[in-house]
């Protein structure tokens, strides 16, 4: 605006000069004064003119370069906001990825202990399953019959078998479970022996845990029998038969509970 004001002025002070000029010497031709006095005005106005056009491309310029730097000021800020954002990111990943590393260091610790201890347990559980065939000859007939699902079930070769191990346990604990059930209880079942007569009948056998039985025949013909390395064996004791008819009576319900002496042997 200043420099707009100043434009005018010195252009209306042209203009003054302009008109109010001294005349021209008196020896200058007559006919060269109308054109002095129209050259002045004209050319201060077209002086002015571009002075003007010069201001305002200035004024304009000088617009537009305060735009672009608002601009830039603007992005370089964004920007700046960004790399400070990505820097905490990566901060944050990097100590994600330090206490991934140390889970992953646990865990890998876990992993080894847990495949020692199922190696630990396998051995174990296979020595189990070798004691319990071997105890399993010794084991009574009615017993054998109730747990024979459960023989079966264990791996032929330990070391080499699609079976679980938690299948495997659950097996041994089965096993051993019902033997010390049975080794905890008086029974009694319905069998066939051969009696002295070389014939197969049917008798009473009387199960004291695992370590005694007692046998009588319904023509009063009785024995004892004993757990041996290859099965029970059974022999002849006719003394006894009164008194293991007694207690197949109440076993039976039909006689009261009373003591009831019978010989015993353990190995």
């Amino acid at each position: 605006m200043n420099g707009l004001l100043f434009s005018c002025a010195l252009g209306a002070l042209l203009l003054a000069g302009g008109i109010g000029a001294p005349a021209v010497a008196e020896d200058a031709p007559a006919a060269d004064a109308p054109a002095a006095a129209t050259e002045g005005p004209e050319s201060a106005r077209a002086l002015l003119a571009k002075w003007m056009e010069t201001e305002r491309i200035i004024a304009q310029e000088r617009s537009q370069w305060q735009h672009s730097r608002d601009m830039l000021r603007s992005r370089i800020e964004l920007t700046r906001g960004e790399v400070q954002a990505q820097e905490e990111k990566m901060k944050q990943l990097r100590a994600a990825d330090a206490e991934l590393g140390a889970k992953r260091g646990s865990l890998s610790a876990e992993d080894q202990e847990a495949r020692q201890a199922l190696e630990a347990l396998s051995d174990a559980i296979a020595g189990l399953e070798t004691e319990i065939r071997g105890l399993s000859a010794r084991f009574p007939e009615p017993l054998v019959a109730k747990i024979r699902p459960l023989l079966e079930r264990m791996p032929a070769d330990a070391a080499h078998t699609k079976v679980s191990l938690a299948e495997r346990f659950q097996n041994v604990v089965g096993i051993l479970n019902e033997a010390n059930k049975f080794d905890s209880d008086i029974s009694m079942n319905a069998e066939v022996r051969t009696l002295s007569d070389g014939k197969p009948a049917e008798v009473r056998v009387v199960y004291v845990g695992l370590g005694q039985a007692y046998f009588v025949s319904a023509k009063g013909e009785a024995g004892v029998g004993r757990p041996g390395p290859d099965g029970w064996l059974w022999e002849a004791d006719p003394g006894i038969a009164p008194a293991v008819a007694q207690v197949v009576e109440i076993l039976l319900a039909k006689s009261k509970p009373k003591l009831v002496p019978l010989p015993v042997s353990l190995q």
